[in-house]
């Protein structure tokens, strides 16, 4: 292991796990640092994993993201248009990583509006798109870079746009262990959906991180098991591996000042 990695490497490695132990399933990571993840996982873990070219191909090697040269040539392994995706869908042989605006208690998830009215709110953003059908038909796990309590929020969500451990919005003819939500990737720690009863449950601190720390940014109660670790580092042949397939280091741009990914220790003028 190394001490030298961002918390962007260090959150990809994390989030890579989610797809570790899926065989093959077609992996749909929204944004850098979960396509990153996904990349890894099919790169290390799970080699069954599934890509596309985000068009029309499955790839045998995903592709590096960033600019291409006109000499490079993806390596297509089967075709896969628009209407394979669906069947791929409705089968539930597929796991997206996606970055909701929202999260409640019960894990369903906003990308949609903020506040105000349904009609009339203050923020409009994407709309539902697909992410009902979607969270019904399959895994999703949780991208957030800026772990707070907007995000997690108090209450439920201002618009619920997946399924989530809410036995008052499930869909008829559904049972609370048909809701597959798999790991939450923050900036300050990885948690999951395993406590009591379907409660958010932390699952590991990133280095630097304190359990107060989470509580006091999460806006609704989560479990805490004793002896929280700490989210394992990147390993060097991880970091050669992210750094080959974002060879522009894109990645760096993904959090704020791209932080470390051990904190550094605020030094005190006692200290």
């Amino acid at each position: 292991m190394t001490t030298q990695y961002s918390l962007a490497e260090l959150m990809i490695c994390a989030a890579s796990t989610a797809f570790d132990n899926d065989g093959e399933v077609l992996a749909t990571g929204i944004g850098v640092i979960p396509r990153l993840a996904a990349t890894l996982s099919m790169s290390t873990k799970n080699p069954d994993l599934m890509m596309t070219d985000s068009e029309a191909y499955l790839l045998s090697e995903p592709n590096p993201i960033g600019p291409r040269g006109d000499d490079f040539v993806q390596r297509n392994e089967t075709w896969m248009g628009f209407s394979r995706i669906f069947d791929n869908v409705w089968s539930r042989k597929r796991h997206a990583m996606i970055g909701p605006t929202q999260i409640d208690q019960f894990g369903q998830s906003n990308i949609s509006a903020l506040g105000g009215d349904y009609d009339r709110p203050k923020i409009q953003m994407l709309g539902v798109r697909g992410l009902p059908g979607n969270s019904i038909s399959h895994a999703n796990s949780f991208f957030v870079p800026s772990h707070n309590k907007r995000v997690f929020v108090a209450n439920e969500c201002d618009v619920v746009c997946s399924i989530g451990y809410n036995p008052e919005r499930l869909p008829k003819g559904y049972q609370l262990n048909e809701v597959d939500i798999r790991l939450v990737i923050t900036d300050i720690c990885v948690m999951d959906w395993q406590g009591p009863n379907h409660q958010l449950r932390l699952v590991s601190l990133h280095p630097g991180v304190s359990v107060d720390e989470v509580i006091e940014k999460t806006g609704f109660a989560i479990h805490v098991e004793d002896n929280t670790p700490t989210t394992a580092a990147p390993t060097a042949e991880q970091l050669a591996i992210i750094a080959k397939f974002d060879p522009y280091n894109i990645r760096a741009k993904q959090l704020k000042d791209n932080p470390p990914g051990v904190r550094a220790v605020a030094v005190t003028e006692d200290s």
